[in-house]
């Protein structure tokens, strides 16, 4: 407790770094919020700079912008059905059909309060046992374990978004064939990347860096919803959503207090795992809430509990996923690399050591992350107080603005125009996609764990001499493919038998 109390004095009353962890929170949320252009883009931008800062201002920046980052991307996937990142995808799901039922407000402010909650929650943990669960999280998690994880996240994930379980496995397998396209994990070699043409050749070296996933988001989301929105109102059927400011109450909290904890523990087991992080974890905690809910058949019509479950899982991730960071110097993520990268620019090696060596460090970083988190609660009831009045601006002059984020984000990303046609290709694919109960978000799951899961499988066989069973030789890989295969044949059996069926958001 003493020294999370000096890392919290230092922090505010140093002038300099008090500035810096208010920019790097509502920098984070103002990023996050921005379709396209998230809290990774925000990072790039501010990497060369962090040269002229103290190394203690500099994580302590990015930590704070990774904290924010993460829930301002709830706020534009409630809205306006288009996550800012891709750990809020499931956010979409049950956020945006409460918004068109007028309770835009109440969807919010779950967001709001649940991934304070996840993320303080995670904090804490994080400052309580960061030492002993890296070392535990290193030594009993192998390529073997992060792919049978991977596996068993499919498994429990795929019919998500999607009318039927075989509709939601067709779509979580385009995601991984999406995913194959690229440079070969292991040996380095291109693949997907030529065809042949009238008898002509054609390499592509856009191909051979493989699809990135970001103009796939902003195309199922965000350029699919226009067009489904524009249809609506050519057939008069779109009604205008209310910009309503009504808050979740007391009642309605409780009766999601276990989702809540479930939610903290899937973020905080996947967050500490290097490579998976929020975007698994989100998909774990929507998924299991469906699983264990009383009212599973109401998800993806405006469940509150499926904001709640999303938002607590993604941001509980945040806080775990600096435990292997700080401790062992393995990144969890994009943005954790980065910050792996301030270390390596000040010359400094994250491990066991810097508690020892650079304790104001890490404890003004725990501190920050800690106060942000609570700071989320205040400043995303105010932004919520002003940003639902977008709802009361006409869909046909937000739907030019939409778009043109939309375009601005996927070029940004690499400074490529097909960036920017592989967008509006796949929001039209996810556009007859959605008409025909197909999920757009399963062939993100799958584009993206599918990427890990390859490098983690591809890993795992080197190890095991292509051994097949020495998965089933290690307890923990062997006990999460044996529930995955578990989640696969329990679904096929509701299917069968016509109940659990999973229904697709609303349009």
């Amino acid at each position: 407790m003493e020294p999370f109390l000096t890392g919290t004095a230092m922090l505010f009353t140093d002038p300099t770094g008090l500035m810096i962890f208010v920019c790097g929170l509502l920098g984070g949320m103002l990023f996050g919020a921005i379709p396209g252009v998230n809290m990774l883009t925000l990072g790039a931008v501010l990497l060369p700079f962090t040269i002229t800062m103290e190394p203690a201002h500099a994580v302590m920046l990015f930590s704070v912008i990774y904290c924010s980052g993460v829930f301002g991307g709830a706020i534009t996937a409630i809205l306006f059905n288009i996550p800012g990142a891709p750990e809020n995808a499931p956010t979409c799901f049950d956020g945006y059909p409460m918004t068109m039922k007028g309770q835009a407000g109440k969807a919010i402010g779950a967001a709001v309060c649940c991934s304070a909650l996840g993320g303080v929650a995670s904090a804490c943990l994080m400052m309580g046992a960061t030492g002993a669960i890296a070392n535990w999280a290193v030594r009993a998690f192998g390529p073997q374990e992060i792919f049978a994880l991977i596996f068993f996240g499919l498994a429990v994930s795929a019919s998500i978004g999607a009318s039927s379980l075989w509709k939601g496995w067709l779509s979580v397998f385009a995601g991984l064939l999406i995913a194959t396209v690229g440079t070969d994990p292991v040996g380095g070699i291109p693949r997907f990347d030529e065809w042949n043409l009238f008898g002509l050749e054609y390499r592509s070296y856009y191909l051979s860096a493989g699809i990135h996933f970001i103009p796939l988001i902003l195309g199922f989301f965000a350029v699919s919803e226009v067009l489904v929105q524009a249809t609506n109102i050519s057939r008069g059927l779109r009604e205008r959503p209310k910009a309503a400011l009504e808050f979740p109450t007391f009642a309605e909290f409780w009766r999601v207090r276990f989702t809540v904890l479930r939610s903290i523990c899937v973020g905080f087991f996947a967050g500490i795992l290097p490579g998976i992080g929020a975007t698994l974890a989100a998909f774990l905690g929507y998924s299991q809430a469906q699983r264990w809910s009383r009212n599973r058949d109401g998800f993806g019509k405006g469940e509150i509990e499926g904001v709640v479950a999303s938002e607590t899982a993604n941001n509980a991730a945040t806080g775990a996923a600096m435990i292997p960071l700080l401790a062992l110097g393995l990144p969890g993520g994009a943005l954790t690399a980065m910050i792996m990268g301030i270390f390596q620019i000040h010359g400094m090696e994250p491990g066991p050591l810097i508690f020892i060596n650079s304790g104001d460090l890490v404890w003004i970083t725990f501190a920050a992350m800690f106060w942000a988190n609570l700071l989320i609660v205040i400043l995303g009831w105010i932004q919520t107080k002003t940003v639902v009045h977008i709802l009361r601006v006409p869909f046909r002059w937000l739907a030019p603005g939409i778009l043109m984020l939309a375009i601005i984000g996927a070029f940004a990303l690499r400074n490529l125009v097909i960036d920017v046609w592989v967008m509006f290709i796949a929001g039209v694919a996810a556009y007859f996609m959605r008409a025909t109960g197909y999920s757009p978000a399963g062939i993100v799951l799958g584009l993206i764990l599918g990427k890990i899961g390859e490098s983690a499988f591809s890993k795992s066989m080197q190890l095991m001499h292509y051994d097949f069973t020495g998965f089933l030789g290690r307890p923990i890989s062997a006990l999460l493919l044996i529930l995955g295969m578990i989640a696969i044949v329990s679904s096929i059996m509701r299917e069968l038998r016509g109940k659990g069926r999973v229904h697709a958001p609303a349009d």
